[in-house]
């Protein structure tokens, strides 16, 4: 979380709001005393009570709301070929030696 005095988040606004934008925090003093922080928008959908809930959690940094993709692409991507099945072979024949 990034810390900036009143006068710096007046004259940096701008810059300040991209670093929110990109999902960074910035926590806005008043001689020192934390009076306001500048967070991202929450992305959940839906008014239902588990979101609500799951916003508040957000917000309070208690859990970090993921993206929108369920998988990361290498997890969809076929495994290596194998035609006559040998690593299949190998690993029975290892757990049948008990290793």
């Amino acid at each position: 979380m990034k810390l900036v005095r009143i006068a710096d988040a007046k004259n940096n606004l701008s810059r300040h709001l991209e670093y929110v934008r990109a999902g960074g925090r910035v926590r806005i003093l008043d001689r020192n005393t934390p009076v306001a922080d500048l967070v991202p928008v929450d992305t959940v959908e839906g008014d239902d009570e588990d979101a609500a809930l799951l916003r508040s959690l957000a917000r309070r940094g208690i859990v970090r709301l993921g993206d929108a993709s369920p998988f990361p692409n290498d997890l969809l991507r076929p495994g290596p070929s194998d035609p006559e099945s040998r690593l299949l072979a190998a690993l029975l024949a290892e757990r049948r030696q008990g290793r």
